[in-house]
C-alpha cells in the first residue's frame, strides 16, 4: 500500500477499523484510463485507494469536462450515493495504475453501524468537502485564469510535489526550494478544473513561465517559487 495523504479516510482509521473494513471488502486493480465510477449509474459499492491516484470528473452536455477533485491514496470515493442511495454525481478516472478496497453499499453501511465514530470522521470529510466546493466558487468571481491556475498549482505542489534541485535536474532534499508536481494532468483537465478554456490555461502557464515561478515541458511540471504562487493566488 501506497504512502496514505494525510487527513485522507483510510489515514484516520484505528488498525481495528481498517482491519475489519478489508475484511469486508475486496482488492481490485485498475489501469490507467480506466473507470471506476460513471456519472448517473446506480450506486453499488465504494472504494477506498490503496495505490494511485484517481480525477472526479462531471461532464457537460455540450462537451468536454469539469474536473471536480483529484484523490489519492486514503481517499474514499462513492461514499455519498452509497448512503443517500441516489444516482452518482462524478465519474472517477484512474489518473494511473490504482489499486482499490471495493465495500459494497450493504456492506459499507453495515461497517458505518459498527463504528460510530467513523460516521462522524465521513461528516467531518463531507463538510470539509462542500467548504472546499463554496471557496472555489468564490474564487471564480474573484480571480481570472492566471489567478485560477496559480491557486491549482500550489494545491497540486503541497499534495503530489517532491522537492527538486533545478542545478542537477533530480530530486532534491527537503532543502531544495523548487518542487516537481509528480501528478501529471493535462492542460484540458486543468482546464476543465480551474473552468477556463484551454487556451486560457495555456496563456497563464506562459505568464507564470515568463515570471521565472515554474518550468513545464513534456509531462514535467516544476515549481520554482511557490510563494510567488501562492501571492499571487491571493
Amino acid at each position: 500500500m501506497s504512502a496514505l495523504e494525510p487527513g485522507s479516510f483510510l489515514a484516520d482509521l484505528t488498525q481495528a477499523e481498517r482491519e475489519d473494513l478489508a475484511a469486508r471488502g475486496r482488492v481490485r486493480d485498475f489501469g490507467r484510463g480506466e473507470t471506476l465510477f460513471t456519472e448517473g449509474e446506480e450506486p453499488g459499492w465504494v472504494a477506498v485507494l490503496l495505490q494511485g491516484r484517481v480525477k472526479a470528473c462531471s461532464y457537460r452536455e455540450l462537451g468536454g469536462e469539469t474536473l471536480l477533485a483529484v484523490r489519492g491514496p486514503g481517499a474514499l470515493l462513492g461514499e455519498v450515493a452509497a448512503i443517500d442511495g441516489l444516482p452518482r454525481s462524478a465519474t472517477v478516472t484512474a489518473l494511473e495504475p490504482v489499486r482499490a478496497l471495493a465495500v459494497t453499499a450493504e456492506e459499507f453501511m453495515a461497517f458505518l453501524q459498527a463504528h460510530g465514530r467513523v460516521s462522524i470522521l465521513i461528516m467531518r470529510m463531507l463538510c470539509q468537502r462542500w467548504r472546499d466546493a463554496d471557496r472555489k466558487r468564490v474564487e471564480f468571481g474573484m480571480f481570472d485564469a492566471t489567478g485560477r491556475v496559480a491557486q491549482r498549482l500550489v494545491e497540486l505542489a503541497e499534495r503530489f510535489g517532491v522537492p527538486y534541485d533545478r542545478r542537477t535536474g533530480a530530486a532534491a532534499g527537503h532543502g531544495g526550494e523548487s518542487v516537481r508536481i509528480t501528478l501529471n494532468l493535462s492542460q484540458e483537465e486543468l482546464a476543465g478544473w480551474v473552468g477556463a478554456s484551454r487556451e486560457a490555461v495555456s496563456k497563464a502557464l506562459r505568464t507564470l513561465r515568463r515570471h521565472g515561478w515554474i518550468e513545464t515541458g513534456r509531462r514535467r511540471l516544476i515549481v520554482h517559487d511557490l510563494q510567488a504562487l501562492r501571492r499571487h493566488a491571493r
